[in-house]
């Protein structure tokens, strides 16, 4: 049984929770973009961590039986993007969360509360 976006994104927040995730933002864009329902966005503190919160939240989404169609930058460490199809989850490391500020350029998406 394929895995609801909903429960995707409840999934990829709890994976990035339990590895001490930094400010973790999920956005709803739903009716704002095609490219998917659900952007998880959260930074580490570290190489190490960002990796180790990727490396979880891919984890997770295997176990639970969702495709994976790409995972990006995670020799560097620098902003991880992982491609869940309908939930987008951007690991930042901290210098680079503050530089692109993506929650800035989707600011007409709505704030997903109680994930």
């Amino acid at each position: 049984m394929p895995v609801s976006p909903k429960e995707l994104l409840q999934l990829a927040v709890s994976a990035a929770e339990d590895k001490k995730a930094m400010n973790l933002v999920a956005l709803d864009l739903k009716g704002i973009s095609l490219i998917a329902d659900y952007f998880v966005i959260c930074h580490g503190n570290s190489d190490t961590q960002v990796q180790s919160i990727a490396t979880e939240v891919r984890k997770r989404a295997q176990e639970a039986g969702a495709q994976i169609r790409g995972i990006e930058g995670m020799n560097t460490a620098r902003w991880v993007l992982m491609d869940l199809g309908d939930v987008v989850v951007h690991v930042f490391h901290r210098d680079e969360r503050e530089y692109y500020n993506i929650e800035r350029l989707w600011s007409d998406a709505k704030v997903v509360e109680n994930v």
